[in-house]
């Protein structure tokens, strides 16, 4: 059983110049998450560019971030595949690896209509015992899973969660008073956290918390626990570098600001590519802000 009252980071896979796996420093990015306070882990999201990675490596990547966790926290396996059988497949290896949950993608080969998008999730369902984070993130993938599509998909009890990514607070509110406590909401964009939880989230899966882990655990604390004051002190502050999570190149504005902070390397793999230019800039603008910010108050 996991519990979703806290911050997931959607870990950063970290890589060397070359675009190989650097397994001991991702190992590392796990072992700070942890000491950082995070509930739990999401290996290979999309910002552990769990799109550019072999079937053996994104196998390899899973076993080594379990290994790294060692049991602390519960650690999600990203599931984004292109048919529904290779899904399937990968949700059943990550039982075998020793997983405690799946972030699951909707299929990534094929834009499913409703029903589609229902027999999908409910087929990778029967697929693995594991617990399921849906992934909803409409503008990235081109699948809607809709409050309306929830309740079918609801009656297979391993779906359990949903990472509600529509930029469309007011699907909170939606799914509960479909569904009441039977789906959990985890917020899944990072400059949505605050809005999300007034409305009834509990969880979040941050792109960001990679950099700023501490700050990201204690804004959300301080959520479920009413002390908005102190809440949106620092949500104000991190709100800028939370508005890069939102953008396309979201994993190379995620990496950059851990490597200004010292906090693995900005490396990607093609077809991404280094910040260059203004957005570079802009980076490096808001990371310094933020931290001249945070030591103002002595965060």
């Amino acid at each position: 059983m996991i519990d979703w009252r806290g911050v997931f980071p959607a870990v950063t896979t970290q890589l060397q110049e070359d675009g190989a796996i650097d397994f001991p420093a991702t190992a590392a990015c796990v072992d700070r998450l942890i000491g950082a306070g995070v509930k739990g882990l999401v290996m290979l999201g999309m910002v552990g560019e769990n799109g550019v990675m072999t079937a053996e490596e994104k196998r390899a990547v899973l076993k080594a971030g379990n290994e790294a966790a060692a049991g602390r926290v519960p650690v999600l396996g990203g599931v984004a595949e292109p048919t529904t059988l290779a899904a399937c497949r990968y949700a059943a290896d990550c039982a075998r690896l020793g997983l405690d949950g799946l972030m699951v993608f909707p299929s990534i080969g094929y834009k499913t209509d409703g029903p589609e998008t229902v027999r999908f999730y409910r087929d990778v369902a029967r697929a693995s015992p594991l617990p399921i984070l849906i992934y909803n993130n409409p503008a990235a993938y081109g699948v809607d899973v809709t409050p309306e599509l929830l309740p079918e998909m609801a009656e297979e009890p391993t779906i359990v969660a949903i990472k509600e990514e529509s930029y469309d607070v007011r699907r909170v509110t939606d799914i509960i008073n479909r569904l009441g406590d039977r789906i959990t909401v985890i917020c899944g964009v990072d400059d949505l956290l605050v809005e999300s939880v007034v409305l009834g989230a509990v969880g979040w899966v941050s792109g960001m918390a990679n950099v700023y882990a501490r700050e990201s655990v204690a804004i959300l604390a301080h959520c479920l626990a009413g002390r908005w004051e102190q809440a949106l002190r620092l949500y104000r502050i991190l709100t800028p570098i939370y508005h890069l999570d939102t953008r396309v190149k979201l994993v190379q504005f995620i990496k950059l600001a851990g490597q200004l902070n010292g906090v693995g390397r900005e490396f990607v793999r093609p077809p991404r590519q280094l910040l260059a230019g203004a957005e570079r800039a802009l980076t490096e603008r808001i990371v310094a802000e933020t931290n001249a910010a945070l030591a103002r108050i002595g965060g």
